[in-house]
């Protein structure tokens, strides 16, 4: 089996979830407590190519999954032991509970079907939330990891991922972070060791191909770490 050919059997709807990681007003919007980030996001095109990931994944009946971070505006929960959790708690936007900084930002459309996992505390996505649960449920066992940042969230969920039995498939060109040279050091060197990475192109390409009979067992709960 070829590159592509292996790609598009991992990629299979009934098989796959498209994470989105912090893609949020407050995060990468226009009033970002992280301008800096978010304009990398921006001009990177990486936002912009989440949100063609996100259309492709609802035409394709893939399952999304937003990862949001929030905190409460009396701060409990949260974590304060680490030096990025003081500071984030001293920016001018705060991404509080029901605020517009924890929607989802700009051009990323959400479905009705989409599900929306908040959290309170921590750096993962994953750890301590609802979302390892729910893909297992789902009977995940590829999981596709966007948004941001490529410094802290991105690689601690793609560890996480790997770490609970799932193969992760990371499209470069869908993850940033800063300073923007960065986020290929990234991939390069420590992500491209633990998961597969493609282009948003590559995704795109096998969620518009028709679609070959299964080759092995469907998917089922608790069905992570196959393919």
């Amino acid at each position: 089996m070829g590159r592509r050919e292996e790609l598009d059997e991992r990629l299979r709807p009934d098989g796959a979830v498209l994470l989105t990681v912090e893609c949020q007003q407050g995060v990468v919007g226009a009033e970002s407590a992280l301008p800096e980030l978010a304009a990398v996001a921006r001009k990177s095109g990486a936002l912009a190519n989440v949100a063609r990931l996100v259309d492709a994944a609802h035409g394709a009946g893939v399952q999304v999954v937003h990862a949001v971070a929030e905190r409460r505006p009396d701060g409990r929960g949260s974590n304060g032991n680490a030096r990025l959790f003081r500071a984030a708690a001293r920016l001018p936007v705060q991404q509080y509970s029901g605020s517009s900084a924890v929607r989802i930002a700009e051009p990323i459309q959400v479905a009705d079907e989409d599900l929306v996992v908040r959290r309170l505390h921590g750096l993962s996505p994953l750890a301590g939330t609802d979302v390892d649960a729910l893909l297992r449920n789902l009977g995940c066992r590829t999981l596709v990891v966007t948004g941001v940042s490529a410094n802290v969230a991105v690689p601690n969920a793609v560890f996480d991922a790997v770490n609970l039995g799932y193969t992760v498939v990371v499209p470069e060109d869908a993850i940033a972070g800063v300073p923007a040279d960065y986020t290929p050091a990234m991939i390069r060197h420590t992500l491209s060791l633990v998961a597969t990475i493609a282009t948003t192109d590559d995704l795109l390409a096998a969620w518009k191909a028709p679609r070959r009979p299964a080759t092995g067992p469907a998917g089922a709960a608790g069905g992570a770490g196959r393919g």
